[in-house]
């Protein structure tokens, strides 16, 4: 009998041990058991887009059972480098960086390889460094070609002569995507320039020129000012190519502060990206003309199903392996779709995504 206990309590303690040996990323479906922790590098809080891409990727990785250390950098290259740092000292799991300057990361991002922590760029590729594993992002240039396609579409529909008066802006010089739109708008807008049929008064088309540091919207406005007041005394602009909702906003104050909008002055067409609650209100008002939806929840899913991949150990899925060269190798990547919207479509389309609801847009 003795032996027979003693077997008993053998077997009891070692199911126990084996118990207490078990790792937490085996737990099963449904369990509130912790998988690990995820460091979340967003640029800055100024943008509503980017709150928006924050909260998604938080909301869905803590879905699916992992914990999400997510921080802004308010544009400040140094916070964001350590911001990084120290979730590579912390060993987050996987990294996932939107960077503010697609280079300025390199040095923490070599600690991440260095620690066998995969990184993954999310919508702004980081650069010159071979740390970065995947990125996920929206057609960059596809972007662009639809910014262009909607300035040629409301110059036609706007009843002004030909040549229409164009000025040309682009996104912020250290963000690797500005020059993926400025390329695609121009791919559309370069041959009518050419032709004759658009006409830049300013002489300013250079990606160089045009650019807008971290896409603020107080430096596009003052430049708008100052190109209204060099090249616009004796004829008005007709349209203006923006790349983002805020350069936008800024090109539109300086417009209304010269009179457009009011006295028989109509408002050029402006062109944007981001489908950002203000500008959407300002095209369902007749101001913006346009906007690029990117649903970034859909972007938030596709980065989350690469960090699953990634710790499952499966092939991770990408789509585009020729795009992206950061300048020291061609980044896998995973490209979704935009959506070019104006004032026909864009109630039904942002509803439709559950982006915002009507009550939002009134």
């Amino acid at each position: 009998m003795r032996k027979l206990l003693a077997i008993i309590l053998a077997g009891i303690m070692a199911l126990a041990m084996a118990a207490c040996g078990r790792s937490t990323d085996s737990a099963p479906a449904g369990s509130t058991t912790t998988k690990g922790t995820i460091g979340v590098a967003m640029p800055t809080k100024t943008s509503e887009r980017w709150i928006k891409d924050g909260d998604n990727i938080k909301n869905a990785l803590e879905a699916a059972g992992y914990k999400v250390n997510l921080q802004y950098a308010n544009d400040d290259i140094p916070t964001q480098v350590t911001q990084v740092s120290d979730m590579v000292t912390k060993k987050n799991q996987v990294l996932v960086v939107a960077a503010i300057d697609g280079v300025a990361l390199k040095g923490a991002l070599k600690d991440a390889k260095d620690a066998g922590i995969p990184v993954i760029a999310y919508d702004r590729l980081l650069r010159e460094t071979d740390a970065v594993a995947y990125y996920t992002t929206f057609d960059n240039y596809k972007v662009g070609v639809q910014q262009g396609e909607s300035l040629v579409k409301g110059l036609e529909a706007s009843g002004a002569p030909k040549p229409y008066n164009v000025e040309v802006f682009a996104g912020s010089p250290d963000d690797n995507n500005a020059t993926f739109f400025y390329k695609g708008a121009m791919s559309v807008l370069q041959p009518k320039i050419d032709s004759g049929e658009l006409k830049v008064r300013s002489g300013e088309t250079d990606f160089n020129t045009v650019a807008t540091l971290r896409w603020d919207a107080a430096t596009a406005k003052k430049r708008m000012e100052n190109l209204l007041t060099k090249s616009y005394t004796s004829a008005d602009v007709n349209g203006v190519l923006s790349p983002y909702d805020g350069i936008s906003r800024g090109v539109i104050a300086a417009l209304k502060g010269a009179g457009y909008g009011s006295g028989g002055k109509k408002l050029p067409v402006v062109t944007g990206q981001d489908a950002e609650l203000e500008s959407v209100k300002s095209i369902l008002a007749g101001e913006q003309y346009s906007t690029i939806f990117k649903d970034t929840g859909k972007l938030a899913d596709a980065t989350v199903t690469m960090i699953q991949q990634i710790a499952s150990s499966q092939t991770v899925t990408t789509n585009d392996t020729s795009s992206y060269n950061n300048g020291v190798k061609v980044v896998p990547t995973m490209l979704l779709d935009p959506v070019s919207v104006d004032k026909s479509n864009i109630q039904q389309v942002l509803t439709d995504a559950k982006y915002y609801t009507a009550d939002q847009l009134k």
